[in-house]
């Protein structure tokens, strides 16, 4: 398959999920880059660490700013975010595996969490 092909496939796909399908993507790539940088860290590879850090921050940016504030969640929600924004700056700069360990479950429940709610509303 040739890589335009792959990259229209994966555009379509994005376009047709659902906002909750979506949520769990980013939530997904919130954990999976959490777990990059824990193992970064192991292996002393700063650049990797820093990268996979900084695009954690990007996605807990993202999440807090498409917060719908017309739901009481959502202040729930924000205060979370913002709680992991200030995790991910402790992280960032002491370079700290253990704070890792502590903030990844957090995310993890947290996608599990939107996971369950969507396929109630969904079933």
């Amino acid at each position: 398959m040739n890589m335009q092909a792959y990259q229209q496939y994966k555009e379509q796909s994005v376009h047709t999920m659902t906002q909750s399908e979506l949520l769990l993507l980013v939530l997904d790539e919130l954990v999976k880059r959490l777990l990059r940088a824990e193992l970064s860290l192991e292996q002393n590879n700063f650049e990797l660490f820093d990268q996979s850090v900084n695009r954690s921050v990007e996605i807990v940016r993202y999440l807090k700013k498409t917060l719908n504030h017309q739901y009481e969640v959502s202040g729930q929600l924000s205060r979370m975010y913002d709680f992991f924004l200030y995790e991910l700056s402790r992280i960032q700069a002491s370079r700290n595996g253990k704070l890792i360990q502590e903030l990844k479950p957090l995310a993890e429940d947290l996608r599990g969490t939107f996971r369950e709610a969507a396929r109630q509303v969904y079933n």
